[in-house]
């Protein structure tokens, strides 16, 4: 407990000598540490159907304090670090689904025989800014280090388009909306076909992540496949090659465009990707020569849970330009805001204020298409039933779900009486989580033989 400031230290002290502290503590662990847990109260009834016996019933006012703390479900690791180990945890093996093959998550083995790239597709250019362009020195004549806190930065801050910056990143969802569009039409032009039959003969599918470059702007990484006319269950036809699927996504990529009108002092803007797009082939099994299936998973799983912060922004909305300077928001980060709150006006309808934390991004951080494998929800219900199936064995409750033994009703009543930990319950969340994470890290290194994958760390 070194280095505890006072008011914590006493917090955790009061929590330790607690009657409840056994309970608080299961509780928290439960929740796998989490930094921001609903506070539930409540109770819940199971009884006999035809006797109206109660067979179990669970109640928070034997609770500690009368309530229930259940995990906050937030993606992003600077909110809570231990619900995003969690969600890139749901993340990889829906990726790795559609890449692999899993009959239990709706894609068969056989979907490695399909051609499947990995694509980067980014922003274009708002101004020059400090980078690493290889082994020659950036364009200010320094090298600068990896870690060097002007990366990404504008060598002329005064010069760099700052609202066209975020109002790009404000409707990259549309980029790649229309991105996916163009997509089908292209492959339908380099098959020979008509749309219509190229969507009869085959199915394209995809799972995105977004990610922020240093200098603030999104881009998109994405796995796009190739499928047959009834999604992975089906071989994609023989004109469907790897090649077709590359050019396809160059061509369509290039099309793109989104006109934002004028307003105020705002010039009409074409907004466009940027030159530096990428397209991979993904090699089933890893032959050393391109990137593998293994690396993709993790490296989308990875980039699921972080968001603008990682160039120095703050992880909540900003209602004024005050606030930055208060909040010690670097320069570059806080142009970037400062813009959106100054072009809300101006387009009141892309809601630029309530996204200026985000530097203007609005969409969703990890999507997928529909038959590229299975859902978030479905994983997380599999996790779910299995809990409660482990509930109803130690309780000797019956399956609810098993017809013969259909004789019990459940009656549940909750609401909603909070968030977040007292200054003792943080630093015990904390420490929870990273015994866990030490503990699953050990796990992983016992059965990969000590060889982690960038998921894993």
């Amino acid at each position: 407990m070194a280095g505890l400031d006072p008011a914590t230290l006493a917090d955790v002290l009061r929590l330790a000598g607690s009657d409840g502290f056994d309970r608080i503590q299961d509780q928290i662990r439960r929740t796998g540490g989490c930094s921001d847990p609903i506070r539930l109260r409540g109770s819940t009834v199971t009884r006999d159907r035809a006797t109206g016996h109660v067979l179990h019933s669970y109640s928070t006012d034997t609770e500690p304090g009368g309530i229930l703390r259940v995990a906050c479900g937030n993606r992003r690791a600077p909110r809570c670090p231990a619900c995003a180990w969690t969600y890139a945890g749901d993340t990889y093996p829906l990726i790795r689904a559609g890449l692999v093959g899993d009959p239990a998550k709706g894609t068969p083995d056989t979907i490695r025989d399909h051609p499947r790239v990995f694509a980067t597709l980014t922003a274009p250019s708002f101004g020059p800014v400090h980078n690493r362009p290889g082994n020659r020195p950036c364009r200010c004549g320094t090298r600068h280090p990896e870690d060097a806190p002007e990366l990404g930065t504008p060598l002329d801050p005064d010069a760099y388009d700052y609202a066209g910056a975020v109002l790009w990143n404000n409707h990259a969802s549309e980029l790649w909306r229309y991105f996916t569009i163009y997509l089908r039409r292209e492959i339908a032009k380099r098959a020979g076909l008509t749309q219509k039959a190229a969507r009869e003969q085959s199915r394209v599918s995809f799972g995105k992540v977004a990610e922020y470059q240093k200098r603030g702007a999104v881009h998109f990484h994405a796995v796009i496949r190739f499928d047959g006319p009834e999604g992975p269950d089906t071989p994609p036809p023989a004109w469907a090659t790897l090649d077709l699927l590359t050019d396809a996504i160059r061509a369509a990529a290039a099309r793109v465009a989104v006109d934002v009108p004028p307003a105020g002092d705002q010039p009409a803007r074409t907004l466009t990707w940027g030159t530096q797009l990428d397209v991979r082939p993904i090699r089933a099994f890893g032959d050393g020569q391109e990137i593998t299936e293994q690396a993709v998973a993790s490296y989308v799983a990875k980039y699921a849970t972080k968001a603008a912060e990682t160039t120095g922004t703050v992880d909540r909305r900003i209602g004024n330009k005050e606030a930055l300077a208060l909040l010690g928001v670097p320069d570059h980060p806080a142009r970037l805001i400062a813009a959106c709150l100054d072009l809300h006006p101006l387009y009141p309808d892309r809601k630029l204020r309530d996204w200026a934390h985000m530097l203007g991004f609005r969409g969703h951080f990890s999507t997928k298409s529909r038959r590229y494998s299975t859902t978030l929800g479905a994983l997380r219900q599999t996790r779910a039933d299995y809990r409660a199936a482990q509930q109803r064995q130690t309780l000797g409750l019956p399956d609810p779900d098993d017809e013969t033994e259909a004789t019990t009703l459940t009656l549940a009543h909750w609401f909603y009486a909070g968030h977040g930990h007292t200054p003792g319950e943080s630093w015990l969340a904390a420490t929870i989580r990273r015994d866990l994470e030490l503990n699953r890290q050990t796990a992983r290194e016992e059965l990969s033989g000590g060889a982690l994958d960038e998921h894993d760390c």
